[in-house]
C-alpha cells in the first residue's frame, strides 16, 4: 500500500464465489475502482453487461462504472497495489498459476479460511515460500462474517489482521462501512490457524446434530472446540492473544450454528448417514473443513498436541470410522 495513500489505493479482488462478490462490493462502495479477477465467463459477462454476478448473491448490484471486472490475472495485478484474495484455499494455486507479474511492492490480503492442501501452508506462508512475500506485506480480513449477511448490509465485525497495526489500519479503513465495523490485530499466526480450526469444529457440530445429539452437548463441544482451538494456538506458537474476541471464538460460533456454515452442513448430511463423498457432491460450495481436517492432523504429527475433536474429525472423514460410534468415544473427552 505504498505508492498511494488514502482511498487511492488501487484495489483488486481474485475470486468470484460468493465472499469475493461480498469483497469486491465492500471496496467498491468506499473506493473509485476495484479491479477483479474474474475467470468464469458467465460470472464475467453478468458482471459486465448488468453488474451482478448470476452465480453467487445475485441480487447484490455493483455500480458498473466503480468494477474492473477481468478474465486477465496479469492486468489486474498490475493496476493494483492492494491484492484481495478471496478463492477457496483449494483452488488458489489454479487461480494464481497464470500470474507472471511480480508481487513486489504490492500488498496482498488473504479473506481465504483455510489451508492449501497438499503444501500444508497456510495462504500466508504459502505466499511468504511461493512468492517471496514479506510478512510485513501479506494481510489477513477475517471474522465472523457470512457472505449473505455482508451483501445485505447486515452489521458485521471484521478484522484486519497484518504484522503492525498502522498498516492493519491502514487495510481496514479499506472495508470500514455503517454495515461493516474493524477491529485490528497483529497476530497474523494465530488468526489465520484459527480461521481454518473453526471449519473442522462446526463439522464436528454438523455431525453432531446430525446424529441426533441435542443443544445441552452442542453447547458442551462448541466450549471444548474453544479449548481446543486455544490449546493448538497457544502449544504451537505462544504470543499474547486473547481468543475470546471476535476473529477467533466469534467466528468459531457462527460457524457452529449458523445454517449459512457450509462445514456445519457438510457435517450434517454425514451425521445424517450419507458416506463422506456423497456429502461431498452434495455440496454446491467448497467446505474448508474437509481440506483443513487432514492438513490439520498432518501440521500436527510435529506439535503432538491434544485434539481429540479434530482427530475425531479426520478419522470420520479420511478413514471411513462410523460417525456414531466415534462421536459415542468423543463424549468421554469432553468436560
Amino acid at each position: 500500500m505504498n505508492h498511494h495513500t488514502g482511498n487511492e489505493t488501487r484495489c483488486a479482488v481474485i475470486g468470484y464465489g460468493s465472499w469475493a462478490t461480498a469483497i469486491a462490493g465492500m471496496l467498491a462502495a468506499r473506493n473509485s475502482q476495484v479491479g477483479w479477477y474474474v475467470r468464469n465467463p458467465e460470472v464475467l459477462e453478468g458482471l459486465r453487461n448488468e453488474g451482478r454476478n448470476p452465480r453467487y448473491l445475485s441480487d447484490m448490484e455493483f455500480d458498473r462504472t466503480r468494477i474492473a471486472p477481468s478474465d486477465d490475472l496479469n492486468a489486474v495485478v498490475r493496476g493494483a497495489d492492494l491484492l484481495v484474495l478471496a478463492t477457496p484455499s483449494a483452488y488458489l494455486k489454479d487461480f494464481l498459476a497464470p500470474l507472471t507479474e511480480p508481487l513486489d511492492g504490492k500488498f496482498v490480503v488473504s479473506a481465504i479460511k483455510g489451508i492449501v492442501p497438499g503444501d500444508y501452508k497456510t495462504v500466508a506462508e504459502y505466499l511468504h515460500d511461493r512468492y517471496a512475500l514479506p510478512y510485513d506485506r501479506i494481510g489477513l480480513l477475517t471474522g465472523p462474517s457470512h457472505a449473505e449477511e455482508v451483501a445485505r448490509g447486515r452489521l458485521t465485525y471484521l478484522t484486519a489482521v497484518c504484522s503492525d497495526e498502522a498498516r492493519a489500519r491502514m487495510l481496514g479503513e479499506k472495508f470500514a462501512s455503517q454495515s461493516v465495523r474493524i477491529s485490528y490485530s497483529t497476530d497474523l499466526y494465530g488468526i489465520e490457524y484459527a480461521a481454518i480450526l473453526k471449519n473442522i469444529y462446526a463439522l464436528a457440530v454438523g455431525l453432531a446434530v446430525g446424529l441426533g445429539y441435542g443443544d445441552n452437548f452442542l453447547s458442551v463441544l462448541i466450549a471444548n472446540s474453544a479449548g481446543e482451538m486455544r490449546r493448538f494456538l497457544d502449544e504451537s506458537y505462544p504470543a499474547e492473544r486473547n481468543t475470546q474476541v471476535s476473529a477467533y471464538l466469534g467466528d468459531l460460533l457462527v460457524t457452529c450454528y449458523s445454517t449459512y456454515s457450509r462445514n456445519r452442513r457438510l457435517g450434517l448430511l454425514i451425521g445424517h448417514g450419507c458416506t463422506v463423498k456423497s456429502a461431498l457432491n452434495e455440496m454446491t460450495m467448497v467446505a474448508e473443513g474437509y481440506f483443513a481436517a487432514e492438513c490439520i492432523r498432518h501440521i500436527n504429527l510435529r506439535h503432538r498436541i491434544e485434539m481429540p475433536i479434530a482427530r475425531m474429525v479426520y478419522e470420520v472423514l479420511y478413514e471411513g470410522a462410523s460417525p456414531r460410534r466415534s462421536m459415542e468415544r468423543l463424549t468421554h473427552e469432553l468436560r
